[in-house]
Order: C-alpha cells, then sequence, then structure tokens
C-alpha cells in the first residue's frame, strides 16, 4: 500500500519506528530511571518525585504485590485520580510482572464489579475515597488483596493536613469497611525490606487491558501488550520532536497531565512519553476545578498540554488563564473528541501555541494520526498516520476506498491491540482478514493523505473524549419499574461535545424525567447518566422489532 500521507511529515519525522529497541516497558522505564535519577519525575500538590525515588518506591511495591503470591501476569486493578501513587503503582506493577488493569474511580459498583469479573483482577489498589465501592463488591470478585492508599500518602508532612482536610473538613471519605485490607505507605514499607524477583520479559507480554465498549456495549478490555505500548511511545516521540527542537530550547520536558491517567490517552500522551524523555508530568487530580488548576498551571512554565476539547474550553472562559505565562509552550495535542474550531482559534490567540488534533482509541495504545506538531493552523481533520502506521478507508466488505470518498477508517500498526481480553469472537469482529481494525469511524482521506471524520458508524456516544454505549444505558433505563422500553442517542451539546438523550415508553403514567435520572445515577457514572429524556408513546422499530436509534438519530439532526 502506497503511503501518500509520507510526503507531508515534517522533516526529521521517520517514516517508522524500531519497537524492538526495548523488549518491553519495563526496559524503557528501567532505562529512563538510569538515565535521569536526579530530575523530578511527577510534580503533585506542590510535592515532587524524582526518577530515583520512583524506582525505588516502584521496585518496594512490586516486591511486596509478589510477596503475595501473585503469578507473573496476574492482574492487578488501580481505582485512583491523578495523584502520586499513581505512577509508582503503574511502574510497581509492571516491573513484578503483572498487568495493570485501569479503573474510573468514579464507577458505580456495578460498573466495578463487571471490570474485576471479566479482568480476573486479583488485588486493586485504590483511594479510600472510593473504597466503599470496592467494599460493595469485593464479595462476588477474584481480588484477594486490597491496598488503600490515601491523598496525603506521598506527600511527606504536608500530607497530614491533606488527610485531614479531606477526611474531616471537606468530608470526601465516606465510611468503609475492608478487613485485611492494607494501607499504601505500609506496603511500600514492608516492601522496601524485601527483593523484587526480575521476571524475564517478552514484547508479547500483557501491559494493560483497557476496558471499552468496543462497538457492542459490554465493557471488554483491549488487550495491549509491553510491545504495543513501547510503540505508541515512539510514535508520539518521533511526531512531536519538530514542535520540541523550535526555540525557545527546553531542558526538561514539562507536561500538563490533566487527563485522568486511567485514560489510555493520559497513560501514553503524558505519563509514559514523559518517562521516555526524561519529562516532568504536572499531576491535576481534580481538573474540574478551573480556578484551582489555573492556579497550579501559575507556578510553572509548561511546554506540552494534551487535553480534549471541553478542557481548553473550560480554561479559556476561566477568568485569569489569559494572564498565564505560555512563552515555553511548544505542543498542544487535542483527542478524545472533536476539537472545535473556534476554541483552536482561541487557544492559539492566548497561548500563541496551536491546537494539533489527533486520533485514536484505547484499542490502538491509542494515537493512530495526528496533524503535524509543529503545525501554525487548525486543519479540521484528524492529521497523518504516525509513523509505522497504515490507515485504509473501506467499505462494509473490506474493499479500499477511492480518496476523496468515505468508509470505515482502519488502521494497522504495531500499536494495534492483540484483541480483546478472553473474547475472540468479539476480536474477530473488528479484525479484517488482512489483519486491519476496524475503528468504527467513518471517515474521508484526501489525496495528501489527511483524513477527516465525517460520522460514526456504531452507535457509541462521545462525552467529553470518553465513550458512552446506549445498551448499557437502556439497560439501566429499562430495570426501572416504571419504564415500559427505551432507547439512547447522543445529542450535541455545546459543553461536552454530545450528551446521552433518553426516549422513554412510560409503564407507569405518573414517572417523572428526574425519577429516571435519579434512577440512573445510581447504576452509572456522571458522564453516562442521561442529560435529556424525551417521553414518547411508541419508538421507531424495524419488522423484527429492533428499536431504530438511527431514526431518533435522524429526527433530531433535521429539528435541528
Amino acid at each position: 500500500m502506497d503511503r501518500i500521507w509520507l510526503k507531508q511529515y515534517p522533516a526529521g519525522v521517520p517514516a517508522d519506528i524500531d519497537p524492538a529497541q526495548y523488549s518491553s516497558l519495563v526496559e524503557l522505564l528501567e532505562e529512563s530511571f538510569a538515565k535521569f535519577r536526579d530530575r523530578k519525575a511527577f510534580i503533585c500538590m506542590d510535592k515532587a518525585i524524582t526518577y530515583r525515588e520512583l524506582d525505588e518506591m516502584s521496585l518496594a511495591l512490586g516486591a511486596y504485590l509478589q510477596s503475595k503470591g501473585l503469578k507473573k501476569g496476574a492482574r492487578v486493578a488501580l481505582m485512583m485520580p491523578n495523584v502520586l501513587q499513581y505512577p509508582v503503582a503503574t511502574v510497581a506493577v509492571l516491573r513484578a510482572g503483572y498487568a495493570v488493569v485501569n479503573v474510573n474511580p468514579l464507577y458505580t459498583p456495578r460498573e466495578l464489579e463487571h471490570q474485576l469479573k471479566d479482568s480476573g483482577a486479583e488485588a486493586i489498589i485504590v483511594l479510600e475515597n472510593f473504597a466503599p465501592t470496592v467494599q460493595a463488591v469485593l464479595g462476588k470478585t477474584a481480588v484477594k488483596h486490597v491496598i488503600v492508599g490515601s491523598m496525603g500518602d506521598l506527600l511527606g508532612f504536608k500530607g497530614v493536613i491533606v488527610n485531614f482536610v479531606v477526611r474531616r473538613v471537606k468530608k470526601m471519605v465516606p465510611p468503609f469497611s475492608l478487613p485485611g485490607a492494607v494501607k499504601f505507605n505500609d506496603a511500600l514499607a514492608a516492601g522496601r525490606g524485601m527483593t523484587l524477583a526480575k521476571p524475564k520479559f517478552t514484547p508479547d507480554d500483557v501491559a494493560f487491558l483497557q476496558y471499552t465498549g468496543g462497538t457492542t456495549g459490554v465493557s471488554k478490555g483491549a488487550t495491549l501488550l509491553h510491545r504495543n505500548i513501547v510503540a505508541n511511545v515512539l510514535q508520539n516521540d518521533a511526531w512531536l520532536q519538530p514542535a520540541l527542537k523550535k526555540p525557545p530550547h527546553v531542558d526538561q520536558l514539562f507536561i500538563v497531565c490533566a487527563l485522568p491517567l486511567y485514560h489510555i490517552f493520559a497513560l501514553t500522551a503524558c505519563f509514559m512519553l514523559a518517562m521516555r524523555a526524561g519529562g516532568v508530568n504536572l499531576l491535576i487530580p481534580n481538573p474540574r476545578d478551573m480556578p484551582g488548576f489555573i492556579k497550579e498551571l501559575a507556578k510553572y512554565q509548561v511546554n506540552s498540554f494534551p487535553a480534549v476539547n471541553t478542557l481548553y474550553n473550560g480554561l479559556l472562559n476561566t477568568p485569569g488563564f489569559e494572564k498565564l505565562d505560555f512563552s515555553k509552550l511548544k505542543t498542544s495535542f487535542g483527542g478524545g473528541m472533536a476539537t472545535q474550531k473556534a476554541v483552536a482559534e482561541k487557544w492559539l490567540k492566548t497561548t500563541g501555541c496551536p491546537l494539533s488534533e489527533g486520533y485514536g482509541l484505547s484499542e490502538t495504545s491509542p494515537t493512530l494520526t495526528c496533524n503535524p506538531a509543529d503545525t501554525d493552523k487548525f486543519s479540521g481533520s484528524i492529521g497523518l498516520p504516525v509513523p509505522s502506521t497504515y490507515i485504509s478507508i473501506r467499505d462494509d466488505d473490506g474493499n479500499e476506498m477511492p480518496l476523496g470518498e468515505a468508509g470505515e477508517i482502519c488502521a494497522k500498526g504495531p500499536q494495534v491491540m492483540a484483541g480483546y481480553w478472553n473474547r475472540p469472537d468479539e476480536t474477530a469482529k473488528v479484525m479484517t482478514a488482512d489483519g486491519f481494525f476496524r475503528t468504527g469511524d467513518i471517515g474521508v482521506m484526501s489525496a495528501d493523505g489527511y483524513t477527516k471524520i465525517v460520522d460514526r458508524k456504531k452507535d457509541m456516544i462521545l462525552v467529553s473524549g470518553f465513550n458512552v454505549y446506549p445498551n448499557e444505558i437502556e439497560d439501566v433505563i429499562a430495570a426501572h419499574p416504571g419504564v415500559l422500553e427505551c432507547a439512547v442517542i447522543g445529542v450535541e451539546d455545546k459543553k461536552s461535545g454530545e450528551a446521552v438523550k433518553a426516549f422513554v415508553v412510560k409503564k407507569d403514567p405518573n414517572v417523572t424525567a428526574e425519577d429516571i435520572i435519579k434512577f440512573a445515577a445510581t447504576q452509572l457514572t456522571a458522564y453516562k447518566v442521561p442529560k435529556q429524556i424525551e417521553f414518547r408513546d411508541s419508538l421507531p422499530k424495524t419488522n423484527v422489532g429492533k428499536i431504530l436509534r438511527r431514526e431518533l438519530r435522524d429526527e433530531k439532526k433535521a429539528a435541528a
């Protein structure tokens, strides 16, 4: 296949990368620990940890996990926001020879139970704020070991004050009971007296199970191998270089990590990319607190700012943001959802740094395409395939479409997952005979190799960069005793790109929209809860009785 896009590559970006230079992600991390020992690696709430400290703490925690008898390849769940324990735990799990199962800490018990059962996780590391959710489902899972952290664990003396405020003043830690659970700092202390048995790694060992609804809405684990993540780190690193080489010179890459680390975008584009480059990540535990976020940004000169459209927009509309010093900001990468032109233009005007939109999925570690990092204009496209990546636009039968014609975006490259965890049938549905991954997005490639997304093949809804699957929400709403049937679609939303809307046929004439929203909120994490409810006497269906979501979507488009 002719890679027409290579002609558009910025000078210095290679056509291909070589993931085989590392036998595993652990080898890449350990190389950085040796090279950058005294540099800061992560900063959170004014406290920094160095590469040396991350090396030592992750060895100790890894040794502690091994002492619990977990075998190589065991799955360990992490359920935390962006706090210093997250990178320590991630590196510890990987070095001990286990696979990380990333969990959204805001999940309801129903969502958490599915993920723990499906992954077969045997241990979980959770921040105490979210421990009640673990308590609610623990007995139904294979989890035998629980480590509970608190906000202040790694903050030194300040941690005592932080914990007091979080627990007593803000009352952010509900009561919970997890008999046998070990405190994070106690596990670290115990591990310091042990030695990590270094496992033998292969590039095909599982590094992460990254849960996604894929195309059907039952949450599945995208199986990301060590070589997948290594490849995407090298691809992103190569892609960034032209922007980083532009003056002014930067001694150490400084990345803003406001996206949650349990999300694949932050995991690769912030955490692992910084590790490889000897950079530092500024962890933002609660980016929704925009004034607090801006206060943090004011303390540093940042160089790289990966985010989603809603986050850029929120900052731009918060007083004080325009006063920050962006003279060293070299790259801003938008992903996770469509970047809006108005937001990109305002970002460039305010920061002087263009917004480069990229595209990827949990199944692809995530980056597949990106606009050049040294661009000076917003293209409205998802850019060019990154090194070693092939993009093919195909029809439903798998035939390649002519340039300029719409078809499903299919991708091949070393960053594409090994498959869905324990679901060969689901994996088969998304892979073509010649090894391309079907993304479910409809796109058009131009003659110069740039791709534009024009529609979504699947019914997935994209809320602020998070995938939401109608099936899951419909299952929850249908369980309400006052509901006869329902259908869920995504509708345009100024703030989050798309919002969830439910069409409901009542069984109980007295049921209200508020009843349904409240009921859904007990089963679903906030971004999945419907924002709009529309009551109908009936829903459009096929001859065999399948509800036609597309008709409901088309109605909305026509009305708009």
